[in-house]
């Protein structure tokens, strides 16, 4: 349970993302400073209404499709930079990044300011083991006033540092999380495996008794909460969990493990 969250533009994703940061034309600070005509609002209009089934085609996968429909937005705005945002995700996904780089660059300069376009491209750079870059441009998105959602940048920050080793920096980071949102669900399940990974089993235990109560079990959720159970001596507790994990995921790497005794 550790991905890296895109920030994805558009009213038709705002229910799957827990809302996206405002990108439209209703916020200055996040677009390019443009004079513009009835036919310039025509064609942002345009752009913005392509970008957003580019979105959606991205979210199912459909990626020959979202490109198309980047390509259609762009052309209509090249000032329209979620556009460019959206194509850098797209060629992010086939695998072509000098074209991703391009477009969160040219997003970048037109929007500098904006949080998803700088978490985006923090989520590209992480991805590929460029972690301290990718952390100034998380940082970036967080410092924003205007953020409708710092701790999703704030949990990628964290995960960003894990991936460097730094788990001191994670700890903060998913800290700020929960400052930002209690209930953040990411940051909760980081924190109870950096705890249990450190031993603290009751700091574990508590973040995990948060985590259930508020997501549906997932295999990474419970082979976690089993492990915790287990190192604290608690077998009816684990024995619940294991129950879960056979039953409903008897195909995942995790219950692969318990029947294997894998537990460390």
């Amino acid at each position: 349970m550790n991905p890296i969250r895109y920030a994805v533009p558009g009213l038709l994703l705002a229910a799957l993302l827990g809302g996206c940061a405002a990108t439209g034309a209703d916020n200055e600070e996040l677009q390019p400073v443009t004079l513009t005509s009835g036919n310039d609002s025509d064609a942002r209009n345009r752009a913005r209404i392509h970008t957003e089934l580019a979105a959606g085609y991205f979210q199912l996968g459909n990626l020959g499709v979202a490109l198309e429909e980047v390509n259609i937005a762009q052309k209509a705005d090249p000032g329209y930079a979620p556009a460019f945002n959206v194509g850098g995700l797209v060629f992010a996904a086939l695998k072509d990044d000098r074209r991703a780089e391009e477009s969160f660059q040219r997003a970048l300069r037109l929007a500098p300011a904006d949080p998803d376009v700088n978490n985006n491209y923090g989520q590209y750079l992480c991805q590929r083991k460029r972690e301290a870059e990718g952390i100034k441009f998380f940082l970036a998105a967080v410092a924003n006033p205007l953020y409708q959602a710092p701790e999703r940048s704030l949990v990628n920050a964290g995960i960003c540092s894990r991936r460097r080793g730094d788990n001191a920096a994670a700890r903060d980071f998913f800290l700020r999380a929960l400052a930002a949102r209690p209930n953040q669900p990411q940051a909760l399940f980081q924190m109870a495996d950096l705890a249990f990974s450190a031993n603290n089993l009751a700091s574990a235990h508590n973040f995990m008794r948060q985590l259930v109560q508020l997501v549906p079990p997932t295999p990474e959720i419970l082979w976690l909460g089993l492990r915790i159970e287990r190192r604290m001596g608690n077998a009816v507790a684990e024995a619940s969990y294991a129950h879960q994990l056979r039953n409903n995921f008897p195909q995942s790497r995790e219950a692969a493990d318990l029947l294997a005794g894998r537990f460390e």
